[in-house]
């Protein structure tokens, strides 16, 4: 799966980052704690969150997070899209909540990141 079929699945909106679409998607997590994103992320990971805030970015940088799906019809700030361009980090926005997002998504092939998911 890349972004643009999560594009597709979520209906969503893009923000910044459209030349990246065609990043693959290996994994999904949906978070609003970055701790958790920090300590449970993989490379190639997607990003579910409900937080529209300079800290996803940060922890996209460090954990080499390939997009962010804002839920909740939530949009980045001006600082946020610069930041996300700079760091060429592809940010949408979907009306799904965090829940209903990471559902379509799993029903639809991606897999998340825990052990558990490494098994099925």
């Amino acid at each position: 799966m890349n972004l643009n079929d999560v594009r597709k699945l979520l209906d969503a909106k893009i923000c910044v980052g459209e030349e990246y679409l065609g990043r693959q998607v290996e994994t999904c997590c949906g978070s609003d704690l970055m701790s958790d994103v920090l300590a449970f992320t993989k490379c190639k990971t997607l990003l579910c969150t409900g937080l529209a805030n300079m800290q996803v970015i940060r922890t996209a940088d460090m954990t080499d997070l390939c997009g962010v799906i804002l839920v909740r019809g939530k949009l980045p700030g001006e600082d946020m899209l610069k930041e996300a361009a700079q760091n060429k980090l592809p940010i949408m926005s979907t009306e799904y909540t965090l829940f209903e997002a990471c559902g379509i998504l799993y029903s639809n092939g991606l897999r998340g990141c825990s052990r558990k998911a490494e098994e099925q």
